[in-house]
């Protein structure tokens, strides 16, 4: 008797060496040793000789680059919670079927949305370099030396109430904030009263009423540069916007002008939106202590990098078996 051939699967990035481990031993996995990233020419040539492609959020899955796969290519498994940098209508024309991992960094990134809603009204990055750069030797604490802003009491509007924005307001209710967001519908009666969150179906009116804005919801169409130069001027001069959802629903270079411009008070962010690069004028603003910048480290940790792994291979082995993978994406809905 013949064994059942292994599926071949086209590893994008370095992963945990426990996941890495455990696709070699149910796969024929080429693994990226060295985690540069993937040429065009690399994932082209992968794509026409391989069943299962494994991206991550930085390879950009596009329609031309699926018109090049081969006729082995059935799955794109997407080492991703996201997967608006895959082109899943046009995987879909081609009977490529799309999976990502969902539900995996929901705390993580809720951490570090927390994290920076503390960190930019606080200076703390501002804090940790002044004692950095002196080495240590600084002149001590004054009453008046690096005052910041509390955050007890203050109003925390969230944009994109699902999984991850629900997260996020049960931390910052036990800060001490308010709850206030916006989101396409209405969570549930028992949700709002656990969290005493106030609902705002028009987002104009929440952005003029908050202290600090965190954005929780996903890319799509509909949310690219949702914090437009126009919204952006609705927040208050003392008001802080805080990202760890995704670069493009912020006009970055609109939120630079109203940082500059005194109209709000800062940002901590995560994401933007040319990753990896980085705008050298939000730089400047982070070297004036204007801005807390992260390298879209959100989601990192041990923890959620073999969550999502589990998850890819379970897609992969799902897939295989002849199933329906349980996290499939389907057209329209990434």
């Amino acid at each position: 008797m013949t064994s059942k051939k292994r599926p071949s699967v086209y590893i994008t990035r370095r992963l945990p060496d426990i996941v890495e481990t455990r696709m070699r031993e149910l796969f024929d996995a080429e693994l990226n040793v060295d985690d540069a990233p993937r040429s065009q020419d690399e994932l082209v040539a992968a794509l026409r000789r391989v069943d299962v492609l494994v991206p991550t959020v930085m390879d950009r899955i596009d329609a031309a680059l699926i018109e090049e796969a081969g006729p082995n290519l059935k799955l794109i498994a997407s080492f991703s919670n996201g997967t608006d940098h895959v082109d899943v209508e046009a995987a879909a024309r081609k009977g490529i079927t799309v999976t990502n991992t969902p539900g995996v960094l929901t705390e993580d990134t809720a951490d570090m949305a927390m994290a920076l809603i503390l960190a930019v009204p606080r200076r703390l990055a501002e804090g940790a370099r002044i004692l950095t750069d002196a080495q240590g030797d600084w002149a001590g604490w004054s009453p008046t030396w690096m005052l910041g802003h509390r955050i007890w009491g203050k109003r925390l509007g969230i944009i994109g109430m699902g999984r991850i924005g629900t997260a996020v307001a049960r931390r910052a209710k036990a800060c001490g904030l308010s709850i206030h967001y916006h989101n396409r519908h209405r969570v549930s009666a028992a949700t709002e009263e656990a969290l005493e969150a106030t609902y705002w179906d028009s987002l104009d009116q929440m952005l003029a009423r908050v202290d600090i804005v965190s954005i929780n919801c996903p890319s799509t169409p509909a949310t690219y540069h949702l914090m437009s130069a126009r919204r952006l001027a609705l927040m208050q001069p003392t008001s802080y916007l805080v990202n760890t959802a995704r670069g493009g629903v912020v006009d970055e270079m609109a939120l630079i002008k109203c940082i500059r411009e005194g109209r709000i008070a800062g940002a901590g962010l995560d994401v933007f939106e040319n990753e990896p690069t980085v705008n050298p004028r939000l730089l400047r603003l982070a070297n004036e202590n204007k801005v807390v910048l992260l390298p879209h480290m959100s989601s990192s940790t041990i923890e959620s990098r073999i969550d999502m792994g589990e998850k890819v291979i379970i897609n992969i082995r799902t897939y295989f078996d002849g199933h329906r993978p349980p996290d499939r994406v389907l057209p329209g809905r990434n």
